[in-house]
């Protein structure tokens, strides 16, 4: 029995998608203990976050969309697909997505995770993950027509022209949903004395954040006082986290924008027909497709289950004979 895997690594999520099209999500997350030792991954390690004493370290393997932890991060993968998945590494076909604008070195560490384990595949590929993104919210890659992708990820946004299967434009952002979330904490201790966490952050931003002003929810959080040093109950309204969230918003519109200024002009004239393609966990934040209408006149396009779309891609160019070319063998360098 051969096994195949899609595998999008992500700032806080792993993704992997299966021969069978099912795609596995977890936190991408990694506590440990004694130093060296894995405590535990995942969405279990993910709830130990900001809550572990010192004797439990809980990090996240990839920082700004390259490998940050390669021992840890080559671990997890290998408990989560032969424990989780009960699938096995050895002799099975991998494809592995990787930023574009990152280096050949830090492209190369993607597929070390496999190619230098004890357990090799049969097979280990890489793809440029806009493409994989492209083919998973079920574009036409191929065909000579611009697509504009923006992917907005946890640390890293990256914006994308793709035409004829290639990249004609694209520029990784080292900003994402993380920096929102640290925003939101600082606008918090600056202006109501309020000290959070970066997961009560979050749960301001996905259950009362909007892009736009005016959504007119409320949510009460429990974080600590500055003057008194004191745990506090408090109740925050959505324009609060829209103005905590303003100058990260305006950073992605004007980027998307530079963008748009260096499309060729029979390129752009298929962008503005076809509309702006958003994907990545980030992109489902309340009005973002709206606000990004309303600054560039562009019809914008959202998915379902936006995250997974890379990884769905990556599925089809393990599955469907049509894409395989987009997954390609990573380069050698032969140093004499």
């Amino acid at each position: 029995m051969s096994y195949s895997y899609g595998i999008d690594i992500g700032t806080q999520n792993l993704k992997i998608c299966d021969g069978n099209n099912k795609i596995l999500n977890l936190k991408n997350t990694i506590a440990i203990v004694n130093k060296n030792q894995m405590y535990a991954y995942g969405d279990r390690a993910y709830s130990m976050f900001e809550k572990a004493p010192d004797t439990i370290d809980v990090s996240f393997p990839i920082a700004s969309g390259v490998i940050a932890d390669f021992d840890n991060m080559q671990t997890m993968l290998f408990e989560v697909i032969e424990k989780t998945l009960k699938g096995k590494v050895k002799g099975s076909d991998v494809v592995v997505a990787v930023p574009t604008d990152i280096t050949d070195v830090e492209k190369r560490a993607f597929s070390d995770l496999f190619s230098k384990s004890k357990n090799k595949p049969h097979s280990v590929r890489i793809c440029e993950k806009p493409i994989a993104c492209a083919i998973g919210m079920g574009l036409d890659v191929s065909e000579p027509t611009g697509l504009m992708v923006v992917d907005l990820g946890a640390d890293t946004t990256e914006i994308s022209v793709i035409s004829l299967g290639g990249l004609v434009l694209s520029e990784l952002l080292p900003f994402g949903g993380n920096q929102i979330d640290e925003s939101i904490v600082t606008y918090l201790k600056r202006n109501f004395n309020l000290v959070i966490g970066q997961k009560t952050a979050i749960a301001l931003k996905e259950q009362i954040g909007s892009a736009l002003k005016g959504r007119g929810e409320k949510l009460t959080v429990v974080g600590r006082d500055v003057v008194s040093g004191l745990p506090i109950e408090m109740e925050i309204e959505s324009d609060v986290i829209y103005e905590a969230m303003k100058s990260d918003l305006e950073s992605f519109c004007n980027n998307i924008k530079l963008i748009l200024e260096k499309v060729p002009p029979e390129l752009a004239k298929d962008i503005v027909h076809s509309g702006i393609y958003l994907t990545g966990g980030t992109s489902l934040l309340h009005e973002l497709a709206s606000l990004f209408t309303e600054v560039t006149n562009i019809k914008v396009n959202e998915t379902e289950e936006p995250e997974e779309c890379c990884a769905r891609g990556l599925g089809a160019i393990l599955t469907n004979d049509k894409f395989k070319r987009y997954g390609q063998s990573p380069k050698l360098r032969i140093f004499k």
